[in-house]
């Protein structure tokens, strides 16, 4: 899938290289998918083996800015097709979605690329030997690997891969080569808690400085478990559990090594009943895309943001997300109406009927449960929403509901607030 499918006007190939040529090579280097072309395009000078439609091939030079892209743009993003997984993990959340969610819901991705270019985490059963070695070869770092054990057997039953037995093996070659790796670890209760997660957790600490930070999360169960393994919800007691031994475990990596390394999610705080720590214990937010640390980290925005502030409109507005971060977006609120009294805010927790009520984060709140449950509330004159709880594109909720059904089904204007104090700030303050 090295086809061209168009050329950027002005770009370095402008002029050079047609819609419909297929790229060969570059500086003798055969191009297979979007890492070859990332990685040998990114030189000043490049000769490019270029093939056209009738099949005749030619070479063309073309000098640039190091490091600026070629402008080509392909038929598909990764220049090949996407890698589904090939686990059967007993925790995967796709098995647990009701019918009816769409098809790009029910992919398994386990991509290598993917981890490296929009950093997705991957288990690494889907290497082959050629991309070990490819990745070792062109130094291609970070990856994300999804750990949640490095006990071989319990991998392997977990992952329901044999090859997930091979994880730390793998680990390690990327460690000698200088690959380094972030790491999350989903906690089962039962399974990869207790002395596994130690476990765990000792062996990724050996491979520091390589492993460079960890995020341990709770596993996430819907009510749509049918015939699925029997997991349990990780509940009060065992959020509580998982936290002490990983931040005790964590400060004595900070003492050790300068870092605490190891991470938990925001969602086990929040299920322990314990406050968010502060902004040191995240160092710089390594884990953010995985939860860790995306309250503090918008709290402390926040804070910034309203230093700024002044008075707000007085027209009634309202504020809805999951049940898990309620009594948190609670607090925001109390901080802005301290900055101005007279603020008219009504906030809501929406239950997600959806997945099930064991299911409470923003981000996989449906576009029915909100309808449904804002339904004849008072909503004032808009609504503000996370922007985490759309999906494809900006514009449609999980169920496949559009934003602008949602409007119509409410009657007011919906405002998409991403995980940023300052836009949040702005939201709220200037309708």
């Amino acid at each position: 899938m090295t086809v061209v499918k168009s050329v950027g006007r002005k770009s370095p190939a402008y002029k050079k290289i047609a819609a419909g040529d297929r790229l060969v090579s570059i500086n003798g280097n055969v191009i297979e998918d979007v890492l070859d072309y990332k990685y040998y395009s990114y030189d000043s000078k490049l000769m490019l083996e270029i093939e056209s439609p009738d099949g005749k091939k030619s070479s063309v030079a073309i000098k640039k800015r190091e490091g600026e892209d070629l402008g080509l743009e392909f038929e598909s993003y990764l220049m090949d097709s996407a890698r589904s997984c090939s686990n059967r993990c007993v925790f995967c959340f796709i098995d647990q979605l009701p019918p009816g969610v769409r098809d790009t819901l029910l992919f398994r991705d386990d991509d290598a690329r993917l981890s490296f270019l929009l950093g997705n985490y991957i288990t690494l059963t889907n290497l082959t030997n050629r991309e070990i070695e490819r990745i070792i070869r062109l130094k291609i770092s970070p990856v994300n690997i999804s750990v949640h054990a490095t006990n071989p057997e319990l991998r392997a039953r977990m992952l329901r891969n044999r090859r997930g037995a091979e994880l730390m093996d793998i680990m390690r070659l990327f460690a000698d080569a200088g690959i380094g790796m972030n790491c999350q670890i989903v906690c089962c209760p039962g399974l990869n808690d207790g002395e596994e997660l130690k476990r765990s957790l000792c062996d990724l600490k050996a491979l520091y400085p390589a492993v460079s930070s960890v995020s341990v999360v709770p596993v996430g169960i819907t009510r749509h478990r049918e015939g699925l393994y029997p997991l349990e919800p990780v509940g009060p007691v065992k959020a509580a559990e998982i936290l002490d031994m990983t931040d005790s475990f964590g400060e004595k990596c900070l003492e050790e090594l300068g870092t605490r390394l190891f991470y938990c999610a925001d969602e086990l705080y929040l299920k322990a009943g314990r406050e968010i720590p502060p902004e040191e214990y995240y160092e710089g937010y390594p884990q953010i895309e995985n939860g860790v640390g995306m309250m503090r980290s918008l709290e402390e925005e926040f804070k910034a943001a309203l230093e700024d502030a002044t008075e707000a409109s007085l027209e009634p507005f309202s504020m809805a997300t999951g049940c898990a971060a309620f009594g948190f977006i609670e607090k925001l609120l109390e901080l802005a109406k301290a900055k101005c009294p007279r603020l008219n805010v009504h906030p809501y927790a929406i239950k997600n009927v959806f997945f099930g009520e064991t299911v409470d984060v923003a981000g996989l709140v449906s576009g029915y449960d909100l309808v449904s449950q804002l339904k004849g509330k008072e909503l004032g004159k808009r609504l503000l929403i996370p922007a985490s709880m759309l999906r494809h594109g900006g514009d449609m909720f999980l169920d496949d509901m559009t934003l602008d059904e949602a409007r119509k089904a409410l009657g007011v204007p919906i405002i998409t607030v991403p995980n940023d104090g300052f836009e949040l700030k702005k939201a709220i303050f200037d309708d």
